[in-house]
């Protein structure tokens, strides 16, 4: 009786028989109903009753990695299975089936398989890929399927077409996979041995060779020292020699081959002959206690009989695999050379007394030696006599004529460049120190002239310049030429080389005597202020550190008496007093120990100093200059960017967007320049005027002359006196300085 056709089921009548299709669903395509597969869902990709579908690669539990797709979370991630399988071999006599070791890799990213033999040498059979790598459908009858992670573990059989394989195990980064996937693992299999290649190992351990091969494999020596050279510092005293002079060697060791070559050191005009190498590089053989032997007597083999030229002209012999009678002979290794050894280098007696650096740490490490105290072998160098100069004349400049003496041709002295390059003019850097002087004498004529004294600092020359005054009958001007000063007291005919004036010698309040003029230095302008404290350890007398160091080793022991003469100065408690009475507090403090400089020093330190406002016209003075250095024109193109980047074309934009543009450019200023002149410019609005920057700038066209910026000498004459004409500030704040010197007062 035939049974009654199902929904979804077809049947075919086949002699006699029925055969039943997979069930087919209808569906509808561009209007017309038709049966469609298995797999597709219902309306709305719900399943329809009875249908489950079947995963199309691996499915990993949620927390697995990332929640990106597999191929970049299992990127470069290959499970490893070990496996073999077993061929038949139906044409031979000695084996009937052959164990094959092969590698299963299954690449997380995307399901695909491939399956590697390890290539066994002389093993006749194509080894390598037996299966490339891709998706492998399961065996029949689930054909159109494929492996997934579901379908391995361990001591499980795979079909890979119709080949069975058996996996006996796999690595460590596999079984922590597959665990995190909550498989359990099975024990591992036993790997089998192939019959046939155990007979055959079996053969050929029995077998012994007539003609024994000996073979000395010295390649991982070589790959493992290669280009690594011990270096030791050696002493031959050759008695041969007629004055019994030691003579130095370097014995260079190559831990490559155990080789060793040795490389005299001739000191100047010896007289030896300057040969490459002392011993070229080979073995060194110890020195047997029965002398050399005798060529032939050490070869590599033993050889027991030698017969005739049988076939083809070819001779025969039989090696002697005991080397009975066979002569050893010891070379030099490294563990023979150490510090005060001594090695015998073809009969001459050599000691090893240093080495360097790099064959200490070596023996450090192999030997554990940690003794590498060195054989002194070198006489000491006598001691070079003290070169002695003729006085000096009286003829052109002392350093002139003491280049004379140097050599037979006569060089002009050398200059110091570096300093001149360093402390030479820049911009408006003048590194020249201005100092105020006058006259040190009881003339009423002469007690109330002014000077100017420069120091410059690129080759310590000094000049001087009077400053002109009405109705005194003395012309100002230039008072000295610039030059080199002698310091006085020196004779003037005498071998050593003179001291001269030097910027640490000028001070406010020092006295110098420039060519019989006796000077007090009694002010200095702002620029020299400023640079000596910027250069302190230079100048002790700006070193605010050094004067309180040494304000407090004199005022400490009268501490309490200082802060109450320091607070009846300000009856007001104001916390601040006038530089005149903090001046003659210091000066009756420390009994005149203080120079006028280090009392200005302190007051520049702990003073009050007024607030000022930059000139928009000195910045952009400072701007022309550094650009004129760097030789930067390109103000039309600058302009030009600017201006495209002014969308409304109001001739204004953000302060940003001008530092942005100039940065582009690279402008050579600094930025914080850079940023003050762009605020300066800026409007209410904080919108910057580009066409005024981009003007001001431009020293080709609008250049802006360099005005003196420091003012030498008072604008009123009769206020010049004693005091300096330049005060850093005009009050000061005593409390930080008594708690400098004294601490907190509690």
């Amino acid at each position: 009786m035939a049974l009654p056709l199902l929904p979804g089921v077809s049947r075919d009548r086949k002699i006699g028989k029925e055969k039943f299709h997979k069930p087919q669903y209808w569906g509808f395509c561009n209007n017309v109903a038709m049966l469609v597969g298995e797999d597709k869902p219902g309306i709305g990709g719900e399943l329809l009753p009875g249908q489950k579908l079947k995963p199309k690669y691996s499915v990993f539990p949620e927390g697995m990695g990332s929640d990106a797709p597999s191929w970049v979370a299992f990127d470069k991630q290959v499970l490893s299975f070990d496996a073999y399988f077993e061929e038949e071999v139906p044409d031979k006599n000695q084996e009937l089936y052959r164990i094959r070791y092969c590698k299963i890799y299954f690449y997380l990213e995307d399901d695909t398989i491939q399956v590697l033999e390890p290539r066994v040498k002389n093993s006749g059979i194509n080894q390598g890929t037996i299966v490339r790598r891709h998706r492998i459908p399961l065996p029949p009858p689930h054909e159109d399927q494929f492996y997934t992670i579901d379908h391995f573990n361990i001591n499980i059989e795979v079909i890979f077409y119709a080949r069975r394989y058996k996996i006996i195990d796999c690595d460590q980064f596999t079984k922590n996979f597959l665990r995190k996937m909550g498989f359990r693992l099975n024990a591992p299999a036993d790997r089998p041995d192939d019959p046939y290649t155990k007979e055959r190992q079996k053969i050929l351990d029995s077998m012994n060779p007539l003609r024994p091969y000996e073979r000395i494999d010295t390649l991982k020596q070589f790959l493992e020292h290669d280009g690594h050279v011990l270096r030791f510092f050696c002493v031959w005293d050759d008695p041969e020699s007629m004055f019994h002079d030691p003579r130095e060697l370097v014995l260079h060791y190559y831990l490559a081959d155990d080789t060793i070559d040795m490389k005299e050191i001739l000191p100047v005009n010896s007289g030896r002959d300057a040969v490459p190498l002392f011993l070229r590089r080979d073995k060194l053989p110890k020195y047997a206690p029965t002398g050399l032997y005798q060529p032939g007597t050490i070869t590599n083999h033993t050889v027991l009989n030698v017969l005739g030229n049988l076939v083809g002209n070819k001779g025969r012999y039989i090696l002697d695999n005991r080397k009975t009678g066979a002569v050893h002979q010891e070379f030099y290794k490294d563990s023979d050379l150490k510090i005060g050894a001594v090695i015998n280098v073809w009969g001459r007696k050599i000691i090893l007394c240093d080495c360097d650096e790099y064959t200490k740490e070596y023996y450090r490490t192999k030997y554990g030696i940690e003794d590498f105290t060195p054989i002194p072998y070198k006489a000491p160098p006598p001691p070079k006599p003290e070169k002695t100069f003729p006085p000096y004349n009286g003829f052109g400049s002392e350093e002139d004529s003491l280049c004379s003496c140097m050599g037979l041709l006569l060089k002009p002295p050398r200059k110091d460049f570096k300093k001149l390059m360093e402390k030479d003019r820049y911009g408006l850097e003048s590194n020249i120190l201005r100092f105020l002087a006058k006259l040190i004498t009881d003339s009423p004529i002469d007690k109330d002239r002014k000077f100017l004294i420069c120091c410059f600092l690129s080759d310590d020359t000094i000049s001087v310049f009077e400053h002109t005054q009405r109705n005194t009958g003395i012309l100002g001007g230039k008072f000295l030429e610039r030059g080199r000063i002698k310091k006085p007291g020196q004779e003037l005919l005498k071998s050593e080389p003179s001291e001269y004036f030097k910027a640490q010698d000028l001070f406010v309040g020092a006295e110098v005597c420039f060519h019989g003029h006796n000077f007090l230095l009694v002010g200095a302008d702002e620029y020299t202020f400023n640079y000596m404290e910027k250069h302190a350890n230079e100048f002790p007398m700006a070193d605010v550190g050094v004067i309180l160091k040494k304000l407090k080793d004199i005022a400490e022991p009268r501490s309490r008496e200082i802060r109450q003469v320091f607070a009846a100065a300000d009856p007001e408690h104001t916390k601040l007093i006038e530089y005149d009475p903090f001046r003659n507090l210091i000066v009756s403090i420390t009994d005149g120990a203080f120079s006028e400089h280090e009392v200005i020093t302190l007051g520049h330190y702990y003073g009050v100093r007024d607030e000022y406002k930059i000139d928009l016209h000195y910045l952009l003075a400072v701007a022309q200059e550094k650009l004129k250095k760097n030789n930067f024109d390109n103000f039309e193109q600058l302009s030009a960017v600017l201006t495209y980047n002014d969308c409304k074309k109001c001739g204004v934009l953000p302060h940003e967007t001008c530092r942005t543009v100039c940065k582009s450019f690279k402008l050579p200023l600094a930025d914080e320049d850079l940023q003050l002149l762009l605020t300066m410019l800026e409007d209410d609005h904080k919108q910057v005027d580009y066409k005024k920057f981009v003007d001001g700038m431009n020293w080709r066209e609008n250049q802006i002359p360099a005005f003196q910026t420091i003012k030498v000498l008072p604008k009123n004459e009769d206020e010049w006196g004693e005091q300096p004409p330049y005060l850093p500030v005009k009050k000061i704040k005593y409390l930080p300085l008594l708690d400098d010197l004294f601490g907190k007062e509690e």
